[in-house]
């Protein structure tokens, strides 16, 4: 049974789906699904990429009808192996397929999965409406609440308490695999290519209800990640809320993270923004680094990054709805504050789903 529907449901029936995890799979070529796929997706191509380019050229050449003749006469004798893999992978034969949009490739292997006894669901529209739907989002999804402050004030860790307060976070350092800053690609995996970043953020605002969000304070590249511009603008024109920390707390949390490196990456990271610091400044730095001096090489750093901070608010206009002074405030009234930035009568009117 082959059955074809719209994105939104199709997303919808990946996670509701009785028996837990649902089988999805991309059915492009393997070069497609690494450039982006939608999370989740294994990987099952009808055509390698070889054979992509071979039908590709004979379809130029000579035409539709004969570039599906040389696709059934490239993968004909391997209709066995999909079934079987297919068999491996879905226990239920429950499948969830795609490829770029909603064309033959999909239509083929739902076929020969559908004679197999599979039951099949086709997205409409393929690859390609997945990637509008993630444009739709990042432009229309929630009303965003973003958490700011200087660096150093633990604003990812406030962001965590408050998803722990049931209240709609979004991690686009965890997202991003790095932490914003020269050092943030320390300790953390691989960055995804901008596509890939940008399917992964897509999907986290889709399960995220209509209202408020809570992001933390970004530039517009996390690493070498971009954060896509409608995007970037919805949280530069949201309200903020300040975290404020004394310099000397913010040194002692910036040790605590980043001094379990080794002296040599910091070192490194640490010439990386020479050009933007300033050699005097790098250089204080990094004597102080080699002296095992971990304050006296945040010192420097903080000045800088704080101007960049500082900047930053003036050239976007920040609007800042509340600021927070963690030294004063108890744990609990500071998420009470928070919270009541986040009120439901925030409630966005843009609907997707």
């Amino acid at each position: 049974m082959i059955h074809q529907t719209e994105t939104i449901s199709f997303i919808h029936q990946l996670h509701r789906n009785e028996s837990g995890a649902v089988v999805l799979l991309d059915v492009r070529s393997p070069k497609e699904f690494a450039q982006g796929h939608i999370p989740g997706a294994v990987n099952f191509p009808l055509l390698n990429d070889e054979e992509r380019h071979v039908v590709g050229i004979t379809y130029k050449e000579s035409g539709q009808q004969d570039a599906v003749k040389k696709g059934f006469e490239l993968v004909g004798h391997k209709f066995a192996d999909f079934i079987s893999q297919a068999e491996s992978l879905s226990h239920d034969r429950k499948i969830h397929l795609y490829c770029w949009r909603g064309g033959l490739r999909s239509n083929i292997m739902a076929w020969i999965l559908g004679v197999a006894g599979f039951e099949v669901t086709l997205l409409k529209g393929g690859y390609k409406s997945y990637r509008g739907l993630c444009y739709d989002l990042f432009e229309k999804r929630g009303k965003f609440v973003v958490l700011t402050g200087m660096t150093g004030t633990g604003k990812t860790d406030w962001l965590n308490l408050l998803a722990d307060e049931k209240e709609q976070v979004i991690d686009l350092e965890k997202i991003a695999h790095h932490k914003g800053s020269a050092f943030g690609g320390l300790g953390q995996p691989e960055q995804h290519n901008q596509e890939q970043f940008e399917n992964l953020l897509g999907m986290s605002l889709f399960h995220k209800a209509d209202n408020s969000i809570w992001l933390e304070d970004e530039s517009r590249f996390i690493g070498r990640l971009r954060i896509p511009d409608v995007f970037f603008l919805r949280m530069m024109n949201a309200p903020h809320v300040e975290l404020r920390l004394s310099e000397e707390q913010r040194i002692n949390r910036i040790i605590r993270e980043y001094g379990i490196f080794p002296p040599e990456a910091l070192a490194e990271k640490t010439k990386a923004v020479i050009k933007r610091m300033g050699g005097d400044q790098v250089k204080i730095s990094l004597e102080a680094l080699d002296n095992g001096d971990l304050a006296g090489w945040i010192r420097p750093l903080l000045m800088y990054y704080d101007k960049s901070y500082q900047h930053g608010k003036t050239r976007f206009a920040v609007n800042t709805v509340l600021s927070i002074d963690l030294e004063i405030e108890k744990h609990e009234e500071v998420i009470r504050l928070l919270k009541t930035v986040s009120a439901p009568n925030q409630t966005s009117t843009n609907v997707i789903d």
